[in-house]
């Protein structure tokens, strides 16, 4: 078999293996193994409190019938899926960190890189989805109930979750589809598409067209639709007679417009240059800005400020402890 060299190592001819990979080395954060142990610490924590933020919220609105709106039935689908993703990646995160070889099977990496992709393109969605209920809400509150009835409601839902489905097992198909010739170390936290496709020993430039087309109609077209919906939102607000509501509502769609920001501002920049001149090192913090922080913000930033959420845990709490003084 014809064989040639590139970058220091055999790679076989285009569209063969050189030798089958069975698996794949995560660097993550080797290079700084003093830090480790904080590291795992920090991870930890942050897992736990995005999980339980989130169940808490999940759990909240399934009980309580008065929350059965769109706007909640749109948070509580975000929360289940924050949890999906940030348990997607987190516990690889953390057993890696307390492990000398940070070994991940073709299938878990396989695995993980689907469903990074199924959770963040349906987030994408869902976040298009919410802005454009609070824009109907606040701008066309008299014809918000036939804007936003039951079956537009779950159409949204819908496509937001058949569409992360669609990306994700065209993307994942197709990257590992490719030969990867023994080259395993993946210089990243995760399976993640660009660190990934790196490893590939043949002509990736079709896949990089269409991830890029792919990241501005799946990223940077939601974004879009949501900075629209929001400046619409705010010249709404600023028509308010009450300057204590357009305060409150300046707050949250300030609040709303940071987590946004932060997720699909890292997110853009990882997808849209697959091969950039940033460190492996930067990548690796900025993965964790929309992986990590943003499912732990979102409960605060979407409900537990939220006067309404609040009553319905204190009501829920108050059946719990009554029940049990009966």
């Amino acid at each position: 078999m014809p064989l040639r060299t590139t970058q220091g190592y055999t790679i076989a001819t285009r569209g063969q293996n050189d030798s089958s990979v069975s698996e794949f080395i995560l660097l993550g954060f080797s290079t700084f193994p003093e830090l480790q142990g904080q590291m795992f610490g920090a991870f930890l924590v942050i897992y736990l409190v995005t999980l339980i933020g989130n169940a808490i919220i999940v759990t909240v609105i399934f009980l309580d019938q008065s929350l059965h709106i769109p706007m909640y039935l749109f948070l509580q689908n975000l929360s289940v899926v924050e949890m999906s993703f940030s348990s997607a990646i987190t516990p690889e995160i953390l057993v890696n960190l307390t492990t000398m070889k940070a070994a991940i099977s073709f299938g878990g990496c396989f695995a993980q890189m689907y469903f990074i992709l199924l959770f963040g393109g349906t987030d994408c969605f869902l976040l298009g989805a919410m802005a454009y209920d609070r824009f109907a809400a606040i701008c066309h509150p008299l014809s918000y109930p036939v804007i936003m009835n039951k079956r537009v409601f779950m159409k949204l839902v819908t496509f937001s979750w058949v569409s992360g489905i669609m990306v994700a097992t065209v993307q994942t198909t197709w990257v590992f589809s490719y030969p990867f010739c023994g080259h395993k170390e993946i210089n990243h936290l995760f399976c993640e598409t660009p660190p990934v496709l790196e490893l590939a020993c043949t002509d990736t430039f079709l896949f990089e067209v269409y991830a890029f087309t792919g990241t501005i109609l799946i990223v940077l077209v939601p974004f879009l639709l949501i900075l629209l919906s929001y400046t619409r939102i705010l010249f709404a607000i600023l028509r308010m007679p009450s300057t204590t509501g357009r305060q409150k509502a300046f707050s949250t769609c300030a609040s709303h417009l940071t987590s946004v920001t932060l997720f699909y501002g890292t997110a853009s920049i990882t997808y849209l240059q697959p091969k950039s001149r940033y460190s492996p090192d930067t990548k690796k913090l900025m993965s964790l800005a929309y992986t990590l922080l943003t499912p732990l913000l979102n409960p605060f930033i979407y409900s537990l400020r939220n006067k309404e959420m609040k009553k319905a845990v204190v009501k829920i709490w108050q059946r719990k402890v009554a029940l049990h003084m009966v």
